[in-house]
């Protein structure tokens, strides 16, 4: 289907390509991937700070910023989560509540989507915003790099 446009044609084909391969990873159909996905851009812009959230919105397609910003109060971020379990059950919330999902899979699994549909060097940057226990949720091959900030603003 085609809107006319191609920038919103371009926009909804990349969004699906990210939720598809979602529904791929977690056996999930395109609303529960998309909440999954939704939840996690969430958590991970809570986590990171106003300026680096505002460097990742920029990097995903159109569409996807729409529900990246949505309900976004950048006053309280960024979060002070450290640890694996707390930054788990922020992300899962009432969100996974009833869809079986093991929430580190799904984190792992939306990781994976950004690190194989981003910028390699946008993702080697991001995660070194993470401390180093959630630091592991991404995949091992990102946590390299050259050290250089490239617009991202380290916290700790």
């Amino acid at each position: 289907m085609s809107t006319g446009l191609d920038v919103f044609d371009t926009t909804l084909q990349q969004t699906n390509l990210w939720l598809k391969d979602l529904m791929d990873h977690l056996g999930l159909d395109r609303k529960h991937a998309y909440r999954v996905l939704s939840a996690t851009l969430h958590a991970v812009r809570d986590r990171i700070g106003p300026d680096n959230a505002v460097h990742l919105g920029a990097q995903l397609p159109i569409l996807m910023r729409g529900f990246y910003y949505e309900g976004w109060h950048a006053a309280g971020t960024p979060t002070k989560i450290r640890h694996k379990q707390e930054f788990l059950d922020y992300v899962s919330g009432d969100v996974f509540r009833g869809l079986g999902i093991d929430p580190e899979k799904a984190v792992r699994a939306v990781f994976e989507v950004m690190a194989n549909r981003m910028d390699p060097g946008e993702i080697e940057k991001l995660i070194k915003l993470f401390p180093d226990e959630l630091r592991s949720l991404w995949p091992a091959a990102r946590h390299g790099g050259t050290g250089e900030s490239g617009g991202w603003q380290r916290l700790d």
